[in-house]
């Protein structure tokens, strides 16, 4: 309200400040008046209650014996009861599962929680059935990965959950043909940064082959290529052309396809674009 003329600008606004007092265990620490925000990650949204550890009542006062044997019951009942139906386990073990491949994998909460809902999306519609929790959970990850285009490969998630390439990709095609999922095309420049980190080019070398990568796309000559293979023949031929000493062996171990790939998608992409970027079109065999 206006103190000089009384008028009222907002009535029965929010207090967004901290309580005058404590009501956790930690007396006199915390005085926020919510707990952290809701998320999908979350097997129950992040909206359930836990009866806290602490034998006092409201006023402060220590329970008597037969009452903190009472509240040490509630206690075990109220941890237990979350989880008594197969669906709460199910969740349980799988959110558990896609935190802990996310956080080895370094990606952002914003991949949790797409990951998390077409997971939740999988078990409504009943693909868990005679499946495995932690493949479908591996492909839930892998199909956000796809969703948010972030450069994560299948032979990646395979390793960190000690699963089959084989099987992963069993599951996600799964995913996409029962949930009718569609995921962007895959980006063959969002791989070349993570290449190039790994086997030591420089960033001049990384931008030829973004550029490369780009001329590619507006020839119309990408299509069909699978974008870890066109990304790493792009940061070879950019190598080569900057002048400096990586093998082709070498980017393919750090890209995850074989040395032949990157040897044939390199001879395309000289044949093709070799008179744009100033190169023969035919690489020159050095004789031994």
């Amino acid at each position: 309200m206006c103190h000089n003329c009384g008028f009222v600008v907002s009535e029965r606004a929010v207090d967004q400040s901290p309580e005058w007092r404590s009501f956790g265990d930690e007396k006199g620490t915390d005085r926020i008046r919510t707990g952290p925000p809701t998320s999908i990650t979350s097997r129950d949204m992040g909206l359930s209650t836990i009866i806290g550890r602490s034998n006092r009542d409201a006023s402060g006062r220590s329970f008597a014996s037969p009452m903190r044997n009472t509240m040490e019951r509630l206690r075990k009942w109220d941890n237990r009861a979350p989880a008594f139906g197969s669906v709460e386990k199910n969740l349980s073990v799988a959110l558990r599962e896609l935190d802990k491949m996310g956080d080895k994998l370094g990606v952002s909460q914003a991949v949790k929680e797409r990951a998390a809902y077409i997971y939740r999306k999988a078990l409504k519609r009943g693909l868990l059935r005679g499946r495995s929790i932690v493949g479908i959970a591996a492909a839930s990850l892998y199909a956000a990965f796809r969703d948010t285009e972030t450069p994560r490969t299948l032979k990646d998630i395979a390793a960190v959950e000690n699963l089959s390439k084989k099987a992963v990709a069993r599951d996600y095609r799964i995913l996409l043909r029962e949930m009718d999922l569609s995921m962007p095309v895959a980006d063959a420049t969002k791989n070349v940064t993570r290449i190039a980190s790994r086997v030591g080019l420089s960033e001049k070398a990384v931008r030829k082959a973004i550029e490369i990568i780009r001329m590619t796309k507006e020839k119309e000559i990408s299509a069909g290529k699978a974008p870890m293979g066109l990304a790493a023949s792009a940061l070879y031929l950019a190598s080569v052309i900057e002048g400096e000493s990586k093998t082709q062996k070498e980017i393919a171990e750090a890209a995850g396809v074989t040395e032949v790939t990157v040897r044939n998608r390199y001879k395309g992409l000289r044949a093709d674009l070799g008179k744009t970027i100033g190169l023969d079109t035919e690489p020159k065999i050095i004789a031994q």
